[in-house]
């Protein structure tokens, strides 16, 4: 942020707090704002939260304080909010004792082996990728119950032909959310880590344009290859891979990430009539090309390695893929790393008319739904119970982005209580030989699995996925979540990103 913001950004806080009037003291640590109030209640935190350049606000009830989260730019906010409010309310000695308070419990908390830093780096990743989708995981929900609902009239019911304008219509409706989710993510995203939503968004707009999409798209027999990884494209000479960046969030949390610093360092070197031009265009040139050139094909060459992994896998024994797959499947859609396995699914349909893969993999979209149902039945907080519900319904319909991003992931144990699930279910399915015959998974895709060849596939379905949804539901139930989660999970900006104590 630059400094001649902070002027502005002051005088929205004090406004967001209650006014000057109703500010008794003001005191900060290294990377919050802390403020006592005369009347904590006429302090509007989501009216602060939204401000550019605040990470969050919290009224924390233990302490009497309203605390505003600035991060490395405190102190020099702090000094513009006592310029304007005067200095009756700085109080020095409290300011020192909560820097020294916070420092101490931030070099309490920090790993000191290897494996601490592993788990922290983890919980920071996950922090992030969860407070990016947040503000989104309603329209996910929804879009996800509608493809579901269209799903159950096209291909279950037949009351909508699937080559008619209604079927595209409705399905342009459902689909635009998760085709266009890196621009959403990206805005989202670069909010929370404090880039420009506007540039991140603008690169998300590069990775799904559709002359991008149409590369990735284009056939690619006799291409030169990389480790199996077809080289469709090139920039400036360079030959790269175009993944698919459709349905991704990964590659666009990275550009998030990196845009900050590409575009704070041309803030500084610029002259200030160029600023306003010239770094948005080359943040969006240096970060897009990074994302096209580096993360992109390293994603796929991991992405390929991992395929051929689980190709090898089913191929050699379907029970032990099905506990492989149904316990860590889910992990690689986290990272986006799913993508080279959806290639496999297409050429077995195509080829053969069925997929053992994607009959296997079915059974992780169960499991997460079902997960969020026992978040749905457990809890008594009105808004956690509709958000999970919600993704539980989108999960039931072979989505699971809302159950995932909104509830599961969030609340950690969550996930890997539903994975234990779907490494049961999945495990019985490969156990008794089930196969596909479509696309369409989850419960809502059960006409996927009729076969002609073998009548018991259907209950083998059947018989897996209820054993999958009572193991997630009962392991979640039990074990996976209470309510006292919610009050104690930490957003990724005031825990890890900012390093500060939430007292």
């Amino acid at each position: 942020m630059a400094k001649q913001d902070y002027k502005k950004l002051a005088a929205n806080i004090i406004d967001g707090v209650g006014g000057a009037d109703n500010v008794d003291k003001l005191i900060h640590c290294i990377t919050r704002l802390r403020f006592y109030l005369k009347d904590p209640k006429k302090a509007d935190a989501n009216k602060v939260s939204s401000l550019d350049g605040v990470a969050g606000a919290v009224y924390n009830a233990a302490l009497d304080q309203f605390q505003v989260v600035i991060g490395p730019a405190v102190t020099d906010v702090y000094d513009e909010v006592i310029a304007q409010l005067g200095n009756r309310v700085v109080d020095e000695d409290a300011t020192n004792q909560a820097i020294a308070a916070t420092q101490a419990q931030t070099a309490k908390k920090r790993p000191t082996n290897l494996w601490g830093w592993i788990k922290y780096a983890f919980q920071v990743l996950i922090g992030t990728i969860t407070g990016s989708m947040i503000p989104i995981i309603g329209l996910l929900a929804a879009s996800g119950i509608l493809k579901g609902l269209l799903t159950l009239f096209t291909f279950n019911l037949g009351w909508i032909d699937v080559k008619s304008s209604t079927y595209i219509i409705i399905n342009a409706m459902g689909d635009s959310t998760f085709y266009f989710l890196p621009i959403l993510v990206g805005y989202t995203a670069a909010k929370q880590l404090r880039s420009d939503p506007i540039v991140v968004a603008a690169i998300a707009g590069v990775l799904v344009h559709p002359t991008i999409a149409a590369l990735w798209a284009a056939p690619t027999k006799g291409m030169s290859t990389l480790f199996g990884i077809p080289l469709n494209a090139s920039l400036f000479g360079i030959p790269i891979h175009i993944p698919q960046y459709t349905y991704s969030i990964f590659p666009i949390i990275f550009a998030a990430w990196l845009a900050r610093p590409v575009g704070n360092w041309f803030k500084k070197v610029l002259p200030l009539s160029l600023r306003s031009i010239f770094q948005p265009l080359f943040t969006l040139f240096i970060v897009s090309a990074a994302v096209l050139v580096l993360f992109g094909p390293v994603i796929s060459l991991i992405s390929a390695g991992l395929a051929a992994v689980i190709n090898f896998l089913v191929t050699s024994n379907e029970a032990i893929a099905g506990l492989v797959i149904g316990g860590f499947y889910q992990c690689l859609v986290i990272f986006g790393l799913h993508w080279m396995v959806i290639p496999l699914i297409s050429n077995d349909i195509a080829s053969t008319g069925h997929s053992v893969l994607n009959g296997l993999i079915n059974f992780t979209m169960i499991a997460q739904g079902a997960g969020a149902l026992a978040v749905w039945a457990k809890s008594k907080k009105a808004d956690i119970r509709g958000l999970s519900l919600a993704g539980a319904l989108s999960g039931f319909a072979g989505v699971t982005e809302p159950a995932m991003y909104g509830i599961n992931l969030k609340y950690g144990r969550v996930f890997w209580m539903a994975n234990v699930g779907s490494a049961v279910g999945a495990f019985v399915a490969g156990l008794l030989k089930i196969d596909m015959f479509g696309f369409t998974g989850s419960w809502i895709g059960f006409p996927s699995f009729f076969s002609k060849t073998n009548p018991n596939n259907i209950y083998i379905f059947l018989l897996a996925s209820a054993i999958t949804t009572i193991v997630s539901f009962l392991a979640v139930y039990l074990w996976g979540f209470k309510d006292s989660d919610v009050d104690t999970v930490r957003n990724v900006e005031k825990k890890n990103v900012f390093k500060d104590a939430v007292n």
